[in-house]
């Protein structure tokens, strides 16, 4: 049974002492996948997230002739184990030029940046298109660095997006430069291939050194090369548990407390999320710290997504809070600045929206109809924000199954395990079961 299309939450008094599990972070088990398939042999991912962008990337290496082999992961629904063979930076499955390789990307950035340079190290044409959305996206300057490599993409009427056409000619030696200003997945998708396909990259643009995502390439790619493998052959790599996901239940406990209570305190009482990132790889791992709110908060380099968590408290907070370096949420999954304004005026919030940065001001938010523009974060944050205020209904649940399918179902579950909150389909008021929370 499906989720309906909207969906209201009956908002609790206190929160409850619960642990919950998170899926693993979607932005290192694309990352390691891409590894994978580029090394030698088998390599085991586990607690790797199963979503729809992480089986976007699975069903394209598939296409690209990867053995990919999946299993449910006991500890959590949306996680598994993943078995890829990896072909030593060989792609198995070229292409004609009258035949394209034909790769869907959906709306996952990641799949769309990571795959249009992995190609490249094929032979042939590969086709990469997407949702409409994701041919909105920028892809340019990765485009532009894969020229200067030598390698030869299409695209329709000189726009450099997707859908794209482009031509793999193997290892090429080569330099490029390859700026961040718009996403640092472009950097990392050369990155990712760097060493296979013999290029050098420089990595320019706004926090170029100190991009978050960009260090997190560079870890992972450490991680794989001192990586041994079993005596079976087979190298094991474990991916934590995604931050960005896990902000929705530090938000849903702060969000119900007094403004003065410490995270140090909240810490004693419960840990909301079970095996709370300490890598240092993630950023967002950082969003316990960011209660009580301060006066303002930056995407770079202090939060990434879980900015926009954190929004979603800001009209509780002592005084106003000024959000700031917010471009590159204009151009993810949805136009996110815009969305977040426009949803959090309707209930009632002073948002003041000054060239990339959002002020919101604390006050009386009241229900309304949420537009979440097939957006899984704006669906989430508004989530946490039904728990709180009555009368908030969540219009197209089922975007959350880009990254967090079972959202809604660890929402609802009794503690320990989920929140306890009471979800119904808002047409008909009938309370919604486990099994039609789930976004599939």
């Amino acid at each position: 049974m499906a989720l309906p299309e909207l969906i209201e939450f009956t908002p609790s008094p206190e929160s409850v002492l619960a642990t919950v599990t998170v899926p693993g972070s979607k932005s290192i088990t694309n990352r390691a996948l891409i590894l994978a398939a580029l090394g030698r042999g088998n390599t085991r991912l586990d607690g790797a997230l199963w979503s729809e962008d992480t089986q976007v990337m699975v069903a394209c290496l598939q296409k690209l002739g990867f053995r990919v082999v999946a299993t449910p992961d006991p500890r959590e629904p949306c996680n598994r184990s993943i078995i890829i063979q990896g072909a030593g930076g060989i792609i198995p499955q070229s292409s004609s030029p009258s035949a394209p390789v034909d790769l869907f990307v959906g709306n996952a950035g990641t799949a769309a940046r990571f795959l249009a340079a992995f190609v490249c190290l094929g032979k042939g044409p590969y086709r990469l298109h997407g949702v409409p959305r994701m041919h909105q996206r920028p892809q340019s300057s990765l485009f532009r660095a894969l020229r200067d490599l030598g390698y030869h993409i299409e695209t329709s009427a000189g726009h450099d997006r997707l859908p794209a056409t482009i031509h793999g000619h193997g290892p090429r030696q080569g330099r490029c430069q390859v700026s961040i200003v718009e996403s640092s997945q472009f950097a990392s998708a050369l990155m990712l291939c760097a060493q296979a396909g013999g290029w050098e990259i420089e990595v320019v643009g706004e926090n170029a050194e100190e991009s978050p995502y960009v260090a997190m390439t560079s870890e992972l790619i450490k991680q794989f090369r001192s990586k041994s493998a079993s005596p079976d052959g087979e190298r094991s790599i474990q991916i934590e548990p995604d931050a960005s996901s896990g902000s929705y239940f530090w938000a849903a406990h702060f969000i119900r407390c007094p403004a003065e209570v410490a995270p140090a305190e909240w810490k004693i009482r419960c840990e909301p999320v079970l095996d709370w990132p300490a890598s240092g790889w993630q950023i967002d791992a950082s969003f316990p710290r960011y209660w009580p709110l301060p006066a303002e908060i930056s995407r770079e380099g202090e939060l990434a997504d879980s900015i926009m968590s954190a929004m979603m408290l800001a009209p509780f907070a002592r005084s106003a809070v000024r959000f700031t370096h917010l471009s590159r949420l204009r151009v993810q999954e949805s136009e996110r600045v815009s969305a977040v304004r426009t949803e959090l005026s309707k209930c009632g919030a002073t948002v003041l929206e000054e060239g990339d940065s959002l002020t919101i001001h604390p006050g009386h938010l009241h229900g309304a109809e949420i537009e979440t523009y097939d957006d899984h974060r704006i669906a989430m944050c508004f989530s946490i924000l039904g728990l709180k205020v009555p009368g908030i209904k969540i219009k197209n649940p089922a975007c959350v199954k880009k990254t967090f399918p079972n959202f809604f179902q660890k929402l609802a579950a009794p503690a320990p395990r989920g929140l306890g909150v009471k979800i119904c389909n808002a047409h008909t008021g009938a309370l919604l079961s486990d099994e039609q929370l789930f976004a599939s």
